[in-house]
């Protein structure tokens, strides 16, 4: 914007790009102290050539399908119980209403503002930073090669379900150890494993001993890894609008089945049990930094934070969308999912440990083993299983797509706003572009079907999820929050909602965020523990390097991305560095009293615009 001095009179006008606008005409509100506010007559146009929500609902439901994914179904309930039960609840509310909202704010107030995907978005608030956007991208698409893994087996289990018994019932199958097979959980007989461990291990994986040795390709698995990803192309090769169709279906039915469920568990005898060992407080846990890491871990997890998918599906949005409202909304449902899922899984739990006579810490138990082991072997008890298993494995399915949909469109993204007309020159269609990207995540994703595929996949998992997104959220956090600073982020913010942020909001970005994320890192680095699969493999020296080689893989940018723009820069280092930390958006800088003025009469239309 610019402030003419003559007369007294502030002039502002959104950016054609960033902002989203292009033509139209402006329309000048007269302020009482002689300030005229120029503000685009349409409030909703953007560039022709970007695709934009068909209606708000599809961007909310795309963000929380995204959130709501595989990781509150097995995730947070097992966090919650081993945490301190319902005294859990304490830093993780905490955690989400201090780093958690305000952030998801933030990165939909970049992807909103600019109209760009996370490499392009961060080059411009922080150019000395703009590795960080080019770093989430690939660390969501690195995330996509395995993730898909996930939804292979999830139809396998899905097209099993249909027999007449289940097949994981009963230890009298082909795959089968008899000598240790149990058709109940094994309690404290540590040479025993259930009937459906048994299935999960050597029916599903036919696992190796080691991640050594790979054993070969699960050919079932693979032609269902394809299938997954001809799903995942199918339901985004249009972009926005085709995606924002499917999320009608796959971000709604799992709460139908989690219901359904939650209702069906509650009424089976020992489910009051599962559910007191849940929510059970022991207020000595709060005493306990990890405790605390756990939540805030959970909500980066979960919410999505430092992946670059929230920002890249605001960028979609139309300018003066709500987006304070649809976070609210977006992280609001993603926790009260997990809490209901907790409620769903541990009412389940309790009834198993009911029938078997075991306490239910024998039985409770985190990853996909919750899921692909435990819950398949409660459905072998209950009353009409063969109805509920296929539909717990088709939410799954669901959950686990919603997030695919996203981690696939950053790529997308991505290349397309970086080089969209050379792309478009090349293979005509924008469709292409997506095949393409889906074929190189299948073929990534194919050692993860090999007999010794889960041990790449937990290693993959360990040093991507975990010991990656911390750098990485960090280094965001850093970028916006510090240099991009506070009164950058407010004008902004003022501009798409017609009102400055308040102060909680304020705060949260200013001071509670950073230091809180510093915090995780911290304490990641000084507990950092390498990857293991199950309680007795630990995994070779070779592979913890290459664990960390994976890691580098997305880290490896933001120091690169620093190091180029430097190089680029004229002048002694401090010049330098002072000219790679201010941004390039557009964005001028007001005193209080005009971003006040701006603030009221944008307002007015934007209230005007609804």
């Amino acid at each position: 914007m610019g402030i003419g001095a003559e007369n007294s009179c502030l002039t502002t006008k959104l950016p054609s790009h960033q902002g989203g606008f292009q033509g139209g005409t402006d329309i000048a509100i007269k302020a009482p102290s002689n300030v005229e506010v120029m503000i685009p007559e349409k409030a909703d146009k953007v560039p022709a050539e970007r695709g934009v929500w068909s209606r708000r609902l599809e961007f909310v439901l795309a963000s929380v399908g995204y959130a709501v994914g595989l990781g509150n179904v097995w995730r947070f309930p097992y966090l919650c119980y081993r945490s301190g039960g319902g005294a859990f609840l304490v830093p993780y509310l905490t955690m989400l209403l201090l780093c958690g909202i305000p952030l998801l704010f933030l990165e939909f107030a970049l992807g909103q503002y600019t109209r760009l995907g996370p490499v392009l978005a961060f080059s411009k608030v922080c150019p000395l930073l703009k590795g960080v956007g080019l770093a989430t991208v690939v660390i969501s698409f690195v995330l996509s090669t395995y993730y898909n893994v996930l939804m292979s087996w999830a139809l396998y289990y899905f097209f099993n379900s249909f027999g007449a018994s289940l097949p994981w019932q009963s230890c009298n199958n082909t795959w089968n150890a008899i000598g240790n097979c149990s058709t109940g959980f094994p309690g404290n007989a540590t040479h025993l494993k259930s009937a459906s461990q048994q299935y999960f291990d050597h029916k599903l994986l036919e696992i190796t001993g080691g991640i050594e040795q790979a054993g070969g390709v699960r050919w079932e698995l693979f032609g269902l890894l394809l299938l997954a990803w001809v799903i995942v192309y199918l339901c985004i090769f249009k972009g926005v609008k085709s995606t924002g169709k499917v999320v009608y279906f796959t971000a709604t039915f799992p709460y139908f089945i989690l219901i359904a469920l939650l209702i069906n568990n509650v009424q089976l005898p020992g489910a009051k049990d599962g559910i007191l060992f849940f929510l059970m407080p022991r207020w000595s846990k709060l005493l306990e930094v990890q405790v605390w890491v756990n939540a805030a871990a959970q909500v980066f997890n979960s919410i999505g934070i430092g992946f670059g998918t929230m920002v890249s599906m605001a960028s979609y949005n139309k300018f003066n969308n709500n987006i304070l409202r649809d976070t609210l909304i977006v992280s609001l449902a993603n926790s009260a999912t997990s809490i209901l899922a907790g409620f769903v899984i541990f009412s389940a739990i309790g009834y198993m440990a009911h029938i078997h006579n075991l306490p239910v810490d024998n039985i409770a138990t985190d990853g996909p083993g919750l899921v692909f082991v435990v819950y398949p072997e409660v459905f072998s008890t209950m009353p009409f299983s063969q109805l509920w298993a296929p539909l717990f494995f088709l939410m799954l399915l669901c959950l686990g797509l919603d997030s695919q949909f996203a981690m696939v469109e950053v790529a997308v993204t991505c290349i397309m706003d970086g080089f969209g007309p050379q792309v478009l020159r090349v293979f005509k269609r924008q469709e292409v572009l997506v095949l393409l990207i889906c074929v190189l995540g299948f073929l990534l994703g194919i050692p993860h079907v090999t007999r010794g595929g889960m041990y790449v996949f937990q290693l993959m998992d360990h040093y991507t999820a975990v010991v990656s997104l911390m750098f990485l959220a960090f280094f965001e956090v850093l970028s916006l929050c510090w240099i991009f600073g506070l009164r950058r982020i407010s004008v902004m913010v003022t501009r798409m909602l017609g009102k400055a942020p308040n102060m909680y909001f304020r705060l949260c970005w200013l001071v509670f965020a950073p230091l809180l994320v510093m915090g995780i890192l911290i304490s990641s680095i000084v507990q950092y523990t390498p990857a293991r699969y199950g309680k007795t493999y630990t995994y070779p020296a070779w592979a913890e390097v290459v664990g960390w080689g994976i890691s580098l893989v997305s880290i490896i940018w933001i120091p690169v991305g620093a190091v180029q723009e430097l190089w680029q820069c004229e002048g002694s280092l401090w010049q330098r560095l002072k000219t790679a930390i201010t941004p390039t958006v557009d964005l001028d800088l007001i005193d209080d009293s005009q971003e006040k003025q701006i603030a009221d009469y944008s307002e007015t239309l934007f209230l005007n615009s609804q």
